[in-house]
């Protein structure tokens, strides 16, 4: 039988704080997976990562938002003889605009790829992280803690990520688990780009780099952290809904979105 070799595996890796996370993971000795639809993009990634003198990451090209996704990874991976240690669920997409007028299918596509696939991720291979002590990084955002008129639905899968992820830290600490909810503010990659949310939407003095959030969330799954927020105002923003009722954060998540899109009539 061949021998199995334990794993980091990262969804969403092709670019952005997904391959952030890989350089990051991959510099502290790990051989990583990396998973996304893009093959050209992985298989650059990892020859990138090679180039540097690192294990070369394998590349395996998979739609995780599809039915039988995370499935197709699975088998993959165990016919590579390859075991997950540690799972990084940074796969996901937003979009920004009304609920009511955005594409209903596109929504419901997201809640497959933000919570399902990131679900079954962590569940499918705990047996294999609990036997190698390893650990599960969850992205989330700091969307995840308050209502986001003007991205509702995005805002409600990453409140699931953070309290799903708080949940198994508590539960799978007994095991040697770790793991930790990354909760980044905005990062200036691609995926602003495909949710349509223009580079100056949000505030600049929230805004962390790919790089600087995958070290931080790298360091706070090590340090067995439950939540890593990236950057003082992004903490300090968590922080203070935390104490203002949650009907006046709302109001100002609207006040904003409101100033946003403009009067209706412009609609």
């Amino acid at each position: 039988m061949s021998s199995i070799q334990p794993v980091c595996l990262i969804s969403g890796a092709s670019a952005g704080i997904g391959a952030a996370l890989a350089h990051v993971f991959a510099r502290h000795g790990h051989t990583v997976v990396l998973a996304a639809r893009r093959k050209p993009q992985l298989d650059a990634l990892a020859a990138a990562i090679a180039a540097l003198g690192y294990a070369r990451p394998h590349a395996i090209a998979v739609d995780l938002g599809s039915a039988n996704g995370t499935r197709q990874l699975a088998g993959i991976l165990a016919s590579r003889g390859l075991e997950p240690a540690y799972v990084i669920n940074n796969a996901g997409f937003g979009l920004l605009g009304e609920a009511t007028e955005l594409d209903r299918e596109r929504q419901l596509a997201m809640i497959d790829l933000n919570v399902r696939a990131l679900t079954d991720l962590s569940l499918r291979f705990i047996s294999s992280v609990k036997k190698h002590s390893g650990g599960i990084l969850n992205v989330a955002s700091i969307g995840a803690f308050i209502p986001g008129p003007g991205m509702a639905v995005y805002h409600a899968t990453k409140s699931y990520v953070l309290s799903f992820t708080e949940a198994l830290h508590g539960e799978l600490a007994g095991d040697g688990v770790r793991v930790c909810a990354l909760c980044p503010g905005p990062v200036p990659t691609e995926f602003l780009d495909h949710a349509g949310i223009p580079r100056d939407y949000f505030p600049a003095f929230l805004s962390r780099s790919a790089s600087r959030v995958a070290r931080d969330g790298y360091q706070g799954l090590v340090n067995k952290q439950r939540v890593v927020v990236p950057g003082t105002a992004n903490h300090a923003f968590t922080l203070l809904t935390k104490l203002v009722p949650r009907a006046w954060g709302l109001a100002l998540m609207q006040r904003r979105w409101n100033r946003f899109r403009g009067p209706p009539e412009h609609h």
